[in-house]
């Protein structure tokens, strides 16, 4: 039986105008490469599932908590909306996962610091950790050489699905 290969990916990255600013963070290279493999998308928004508005006030986790540049603690929504991303990871049965870098939410091996000055350390998201937690194997977007060789692993001696779900 043939498997079709799912992929979880945050929407900013398909160009959806979730980001907290109201933008996206469209990277068309990445929808490209998943297209020449023709993975199924599962398409998600761990802020937006965690309640938060768009636009919204930007957010950075400082000391494991995630507070907004105005101060408010914003944690419980971050981590109402990891648990609903992981949640979808699992029914979905996705392969891997597509994260946005640096964000709150998705940054994979980097966030800003929490003091809003733009300077950015290592640490993971609220949503990462979660998906961690589960095994999930998750790249950045930063890293397509390493997202087209895993995705070239996946499809060895495997066929996978002829169309591409946004």
């Amino acid at each position: 039986m043939e498997k079709e290969v799912k992929v979880l990916v945050s929407a900013c990255l398909l160009g959806d105008n979730v980001k907290y600013s109201g933008g996206n963070n469209l990277r068309p290279e990445l929808i490209k490469l998943l297209e020449k493999y023709s993975v199924k998308i599962v398409k998600v928004c761990p802020e937006c599932f965690g309640g938060l508005s768009i636009p919204r006030v930007a957010s950075e986790i400082k000391e494991d908590k995630v507070f907004s540049k105005e101060g408010k603690d914003v944690t419980e929504e971050f981590l109402k909306g990891a648990e609903k991303t992981s949640k979808i990871a699992k029914e979905n049965q996705v392969d891997f996962a597509i994260l946005k870098e640096r964000s709150p939410s998705c940054g994979i091996s980097y966030i800003y610091d929490g003091s809003f000055s733009g300077k950015i350390i290592q640490g993971q998201g609220i949503t990462v950790r979660k998906l961690n937690e589960e095994n999930i194997k998750i790249f950045s977007e930063e890293n397509l050489e390493e997202i087209e060789k895993y995705l070239q692993g996946l499809a060895k001696g495997q066929k996978v699905s002829e169309n591409l779900i946004p």
